[in-house]
């Protein structure tokens, strides 16, 4: 299906090649069937509708920008994705993955993608918007589940924030991609 973009706007698509290699490394880590998932800075909903299309239960899509929420709705209905998605327009840096209030899922994510602007990414310790994100996400993800950070191949993600453990990088061209697992063991051993 071909996404609409917003108009006059910059996005960076990820390619198809890229997604379909990212969606395989993913399958191992059996988050979307049935997941319930969150897509930050989402611009035209790709990669939640992905997730949608391959058995997710359910998908919030984050965005900030004004010009981005109408061609992601007509994305998503396009998909016929209406009644397993919520659209929330928010600043991701700020809210995380927040869950649609007066939702009955009442759930953490199993599944959370965060890819926002290179240059919002360079800066990855702790107290940078980056870190500050992923630490929040600790919170917002469920026991063994996946944070997934798309950047720059140049900007390299710490080892951990706080229960969230790199588990695996890949790079294709330009972008690089950062899973992170929030792991039962450190769980326990907190």
């Amino acid at each position: 299906m071909n996404l609409l973009p917003p108009k006059g706007h910059d996005t960076r698509p990820i390619t198809d090649r890229a997604k379909e290699a990212l969606f395989s490394v993913l399958y191992k880590y059996d988050v979307i069937p049935d997941g319930v998932v969150a897509d930050l800075f989402c611009g035209t909903g790709s990669m939640g509708l992905e997730c949608l299309s391959r058995g997710a239960r359910w998908v919030t899509f984050v965005d900030k920008d004004h010009k981005v929420i109408e061609p992601l709705h007509r994305n998503i209905e396009k998909a016929r994705f209406v009644a397993e998605s919520k659209v929330i327009r928010a600043n991701a840096f700020k809210t995380g993955a927040p869950m649609p209030s007066g939702d009955t899922l009442q759930e953490e994510y199993s599944l959370v993608f965060v890819d926002p602007p290179y240059k919002m990414a360079y800066d990855t310790d702790l107290e940078s918007p980056l870190g500050r994100l992923l630490l929040l996400l600790n919170e917002q993800v469920i026991s063994e589940g996946i944070v997934v950070v798309r950047t720059n191949k140049r900007t390299t993600l710490l080892d951990s924030y706080n229960h969230l453990q790199v588990v695996d990088r890949r790079q294709w061209g330009t972008m690089a991609v950062t899973l992170l697992q929030l792991t039962r063991e450190e769980l326990m051993n907190s």
